[in-house]
C-alpha cells in the first residue's frame, strides 16, 4: 500500500502534510507525490499573469521556472523521505484555449468551460497509475485556486477511498472556507513530532522561489504550522463517511 498525495503544483503537498508525509516515511511508509500541473508550457509570450508571478518569484523564462520548481520540489522530496513524480500538465498560468487565448488571468476562479474535460483527463491518467491498494489523498481546494478545484474534481472520480487535506497556507488566511468544504466528513488527526516538524520547516524552506508569494514573512511559517498542528492535535485529514 503507498500513501498517493495528489497535488496540483510543485509544493502544495509538501505545504500542507509535510510534517505527516514525513512521519508515514520515517514509520516505513510508501509514500509518493503526484503533481499534476507540473509540465513545460508551450512556447510563447507569457501572459500579464505570468509575468507578475515570475518577478514575484524571481524567475525568467517559463521553462527554467518549471524546471527550477521540479529542483526545489525533488529536494523536499528528499527531504521528507517521498518519491516525486511530475505529471505534463502545465500550471493554470500558462494554460491557453485552442485559439491562442490565455485562459486564466486570475488564479482563484471558477474552470474555465474550455477545460471541462479537463478533470475526466486527469483521472484517466492517475487511474493508470494507481494500485488497488493505494491510499489517495487530494486538496480540498480551499481558497478557490482553480487548479486545486480541478484536481479535487479529477480525483472525485476515481471512486475509491480518499483523503483530504486542508490546503495551505490558504486556509491560515480563510479559515472561514473549512466549514462548507468538508460538510459529511470526518476527520482524523495524525500526530507529529518536534522532528516531523522541523523537516516539514525544512521541506517548505526547499521551494524558496515561492515563500515570498505566500507567505508575509519567512519567519511567520514556524509559529503558523505550530499553531495548526496545536488546534488540530496533528495534522488532520478528511474522509467522507
Amino acid at each position: 500500500m503507498r500513501w498517493i498525495y495528489i497535488s496540483p503544483h510543485l509544493d502544495d503537498a509538501a505545504l500542507s502534510t509535510g510534517g505527516l508525509i514525513y512521519e508515514q516515511t520515517r514509520a516505513g511508509q510508501a509514500v509518493e507525490i503526484w503533481t499534476m500541473m507540473s509540465g513545460f508550457p508551450p512556447p510563447g509570450e507569457l501572459t500579464p499573469l505570468a509575468q507578475s508571478l515570475h518577478a514575484l518569484w524571481g524567475t525568467g523564462s517559463a521553462e527554467d521556472t518549471v524546471r527550477l520548481r521540479r529542483q526545489e520540489d525533488l529536494k523536499a522530496g528528499e527531504i521528507l523521505g517521498a518519491k516525486m513524480t511530475h505529471f505534463d500538465l502545465p500550471d493554470c498560468i500558462y494554460r491557453r484555449a485552442p485559439n491562442g487565448e490565455a485562459l486564466y488571468l486570475d488564479i482563484f476562479v471558477s474552470p474555465r468551460e474550455e477545460e471541462a474535460a479537463l478533470p475526466a483527463q486527469m483521472a484517466q491518467a492517475l487511474a493508470a497509475r494507481l494500485g488497488a491498494d493505494d491510499v489517495a489523498v487530494c486538496p480540498l481546494g480551499l481558497g478557490g485556486h482553480v487548479d486545486h478545484l480541478l484536481v479535487r474534481l479529477a480525483v472525485e472520480r476515481l471512486g475509491r477511498r480518499l483523503y483530504y487535506l486542508a490546503d495551505l497556507p490558504y486556509l491560515f488566511k480563510q479559515p472561514e472556507t473549512l466549514t462548507a468544504a468538508t460538510v459529511g466528513m470526518k476527520v482524523s488527526r495524525h500526530p507529529i513530532t518536534e522532528a516531523g516538524l522541523w523537516a516539514w520547516l525544512e521541506a517548505i524552506s526547499a521551494y524558496s522561489s515561492q515563500l515570498s508569494a505566500l507567505f508575509d514573512a519567512p519567519d511567520e511559517v514556524e509559529g503558523l504550522l505550530r499553531a495548526y498542528v496545536r488546534e488540530w492535535e496533528g495534522v488532520p485529514l478528511w474522509k467522507s463517511e
